[in-house]
């Protein structure tokens, strides 16, 4: 009889009212974690491909929702595994606003090209460095070692959550705060000079 109970409030899949259903709420979730709609868009649609691909591993015991938002948080964890990944390790992803043209791109954009034939472009690299290192400084402590840890050293999510205790989103949500804070620092230090 337990067993009988159990199968009767099982959840079960209903893919052909998934974008009706929950194609906003996941939207939402996924734009407030990566700031580009666009991006949060293609998101969105790979959870539902995903959903799709791993329907028949759905066990019915969370709620269809709930596993939705489960299969989006990976792929937001991936989505940020692959932008640092891409990049090498000096180099940061940082969202910045120029004379409000929108969006900003790679900061490596606005610096001194390592390989260009100007004569002061070893010397900007340098200042740039040093004044990302003060930029560093000014971070709180944990933004700092996380920042240092994912970024500069190339570790895993993995390995520094288990070393600093933590969860991925917590590591995600200091690492983008600590951009962000680097990105004004760098602004007010670097770029407006």
């Amino acid at each position: 009889m337990i067993l009988l109970k159990n199968k009767m409030t099982a959840h079960q899949l209903h893919p052909e009212a998934w974008v009706d259903s929950y194609a906003d709420y996941l939207f939402n979730y996924a734009v407030s974690r990566v700031s580009d709609s666009e991006v949060a868009k293609d998101l969105v649609q790979d959870t539902f491909f995903a959903g799709l691909k791993s329907a028949k591993n759905y066990k019915g015991e969370a709620a269809e929702r709930t596993w939705l938002i489960a299969i989006l948080k990976r792929k937001v964890i991936d989505h940020y595994r692959k932008i640092n990944s891409n990049k090498g390790k000096s180099e940061v992803r940082m969202s910045y606003r120029t004379n409000r043209e929108g969006e900003g791109s790679w900061m490596e954009e606005q610096v001194a090209d390592p390989f260009s034939s100007f004569e002061n472009d070893a010397i900007e690299n340098e200042e740039l460095g040093m004044a990302l290192q003060g930029c560093i400084a000014k971070l709180p402590k944990k933004q700092s070692l996380v920042f240092n840890m994912k970024t500069i050293q190339g570790m895993s999510t993995e390995d520094i959550c288990k070393e600093l205790q933590i969860n991925p989103s917590n590591l995600w949500v200091m690492i983008h705060r600590a951009r962000t804070a680097l990105m004004g620092c760098l602004n007010q230090n670097w770029f407006k000079r």
